[in-house]
């Protein structure tokens, strides 16, 4: 992959009823090129448009791909990838951490019938998870707008070392500050 691609990582950290989001694009040399920031709901819904949001906001038509870590941030506050990618108009590429059995049955567990059933339809949308080796760790990534080998290949290209594509890694410790900043005040 050419150096000056460029990546919008997007992850989130929370503390309280609001959780902060933050965008940062990152080139896949891993120069950080700009910082975007916003909330969403814990325990909402509210996710997918705060994303939606973010890009455009960025308005930064350089940006190739849309990286975000995992699928329900903010306890879950499921993420419909294929609207994002219909939004942004790039390909949408999730990446988790940690194998699992899903997340059906805690969705079950957090919610009444109701916002379970409205979860548990936008999760169940979502294209299912792909194993990816990344050096000796492995990820788990879901992708729309892009062929599996591709988003295999552009979670290879920007992760430097671990596990964590570094647009992911730069955004989650952005939104841990800004969280951080937020609730200390």
């Amino acid at each position: 992959m050419k150096a000056g691609v460029r990546a919008l990582g997007v992850a989130e950290s929370y503390s309280g009823q609001t959780s902060t989001v933050a965008g940062v694009v990152v080139r896949a040399d891993r120069t950080v090129d700009g910082f975007v920031f916003g909330t969403c709901t814990v325990g909402g819904t509210d996710a997918t448009r705060t994303v939606e949001t973010l890009f455009q906001r960025l308005d930064r038509e350089d940006v190739r791909y849309l990286l975000i870590a995992g699928i329900a941030p903010a306890w879950f506050n499921v993420l419909d990838l294929h609207e994002l990618g219909d939004a942004v108009d790039r390909p949408v590429i999730s990446v988790t951490f940690e194998d699992s059995d899903g997340l059906a049955g805690a969705i079950r567990d957090a919610f009444d019938d109701e916002d379970a059933r409205r979860r548990l339809s936008t999760y169940r949308a979502q294209p299912g998870r792909r194993p990816v080796s990344v050096g000796t760790e492995t990820v788990y990534v879901r992708a729309v707008g892009v062929g599996n080998e591709e988003a295999a290949d552009v979670v290879r290209a920007f992760t430097p070392e671990g596990g964590r594509p570094e647009p992911l890694r730069v955004a989650r410790l952005a939104a841990r500050a800004v969280e951080s900043f937020r609730t200390d005040r």
